[in-house]
């Protein structure tokens, strides 16, 4: 379980417990009147009493309370759901969440389609997700696709070079691999594509500008980050220490 940003300053101590999943700030009054919680070894009865929640041993019930501010989620987005925060009629990646991370208020770390499946991060640091999604660092995303059509050795070179959407936009240079094909009463090609930039609809636009229809697309990698194929649709997880360091070397690239 990574973990990373203590708070710098003085907060509520139930402000902080309750962001921790303790409880309601109702819950927690009660138990500091009870006197389950302690603060460096004192018991704190007053439910508004200051901490600093970075430096301060912080126990309720005899359990050390460890304080995070921000929270890293992999998730396996499932097809049907938006990356969004809130929409009045669909469902949203953050309504799929437990409480537990629905408490931290994370976000999606960009956007995937709603019928695009695979590998999206969620999280409450600002700055990581500004980093990440930052045109200059180029970081790159790694789909894999069901194209209706023959892709071939001439997609692969139009790729690398970059190729001109419907709007006059040329594409930075990006990798396309021919994983198989399949002929039936449609010929599909099975593809990986790896782009440094993140244009609306994009993976779908570059193969409509080749003459090609994208009708399955997966995002498998972020940067170093990998989907965690275990992982079901629907389905997130912290990240690891040694994942978040992944993400973070992104942030030291200039």
């Amino acid at each position: 379980m990574a973990t990373a940003g203590n708070a710098n300053k003085k907060q509520r101590i139930d402000k902080v417990l309750s962001h921790m999943g303790i409880g309601s700030r109702s819950d927690i009054r009660k138990q500091a009147k009870q006197g389950l919680i302690t603060v460096n070894g004192a018991v704190v009865k007053d439910s508004g009493f200051h901490v600093d929640p970075g430096q301060d041993q912080i126990e309720v019930g005899g359990e050390w309370v460890l304080y995070r501010e921000y929270i890293y989620l992999m998730m396996n987005k499932p097809p049907g759901v938006l990356s969004a925060t809130e929409d009045k009629r669909d469902r949203t990646v953050l309504d799929l969440l437990k409480q537990e991370y629905a408490l931290f208020e994370p976000f999606p770390v960009g956007r995937l389609d709603k019928d695009t499946v695979g590998l999206l991060l969620l999280t409450n640091d600002g700055k990581l997700a500004h980093e990440l999604l930052s045109p200059r660092k180029h970081v790159p995303k790694t789909y894999e696709a069901t194209v209706e059509g023959e892709v071939d050795a001439a997609d692969v070179a139009a790729f690398a070079a970059g190729v001109e959407l419907e709007d006059g936009y040329v594409t930075l240079p990006a990798q396309l691999s021919i994983l198989g094909r399949e002929r039936g009463s449609k010929v599909l090609s099975y593809i990986s594509l790896t782009i440094t930039e993140g244009k609306f609809h994009q993976v779908k636009r570059m193969f409509v500008a080749v003459g090609k229809k994208v009708v399955f697309l997966k995002r498998v990698s972020m940067g170093e980050l990998k989907l965690d194929e275990t992982l079901p649709p629907g389905v997130c997880r912290e990240l690891t220490a040694g994942e978040l360091e992944l993400l973070q070397g992104h942030t030291r690239l200039t």
